[in-house]
């Protein structure tokens, strides 16, 4: 999702100072960045380690960023070299002994796979927060796991048992309207995922 705007809009935004718009970033990629040092096969002081110094070399140069929305890759190549480096400190190489490197392309696949899903729940975090929140409190109450009752979700929320699906369904349709929800949908359509 490189050429998706919200990115270079976070990322500007972050890089003039904005604290909530920075804890997006981190949450938003922190399982790409996570998912790059068990690649890597770090142990958890390691991937601590790597990750706290991927986030410092992130907020050093954020202003320097030519392609804002190219993060994910920077994130990505600087998690690679932070893992080396971590792996070189500690004298220690994977378990395997085999580099990343050289790991399968199914490795490859899955951590492209991770980035994509993290890309995916943040842009519906995203839209899930621009909901009222009657519908976030409704979906929410939908989700729960384990399942609640519809009786119970009634109760709580003080709705008809009847009006519970019909709501469902607008807040959901709103979602799929959603701006950044539609250039997803477009998006997985064009390439057939």
């Amino acid at each position: 999702m490189r050429d998706d705007p919200q990115v270079s809009d976070l990322v500007t935004r972050a890089s003039g100072g904005d604290r909530q718009v920075w804890d997006a970033l981190v949450e938003r990629y922190a399982p790409l960045v996570w998912s790059i040092c068990r690649q890597y096969r770090l142990n958890s002081a390691g991937a601590h380690d790597a990750g706290q110094a991927i986030w410092l070399h992130l907020a050093d140069h954020l202003d320097n960023l030519r392609d804002p929305a190219a993060l994910p890759g920077w994130l990505a190549t600087t998690a690679r070299r932070e893992c080396q480096r971590v792996q070189r400190a500690t004298g220690r190489l994977p378990g395997d002994g085999q580099l990343p490197e050289a790991m399968p392309d199914e490795q490859s696949a899955m951590a492209a796979h991770e980035l994509l899903a993290a890309e995916h729940g943040a842009v519906l975090r995203e839209a899930f927060a621009r909901l009222p929140a009657a519908g976030q409190q409704l979906l929410g109450l939908l989700a729960a796991d384990p399942p609640l009752p519809d009786a119970e979700i009634s109760a709580r929320l003080d709705l008809p048992v009847g009006s519970i699906g019909p709501y469902r369904r607008r807040y959901l349709d709103t979602l799929r309207r959603d701006p950044a929800i539609t250039r997803l949908i477009n998006a997985r359509a064009s390439t057939g995922r």
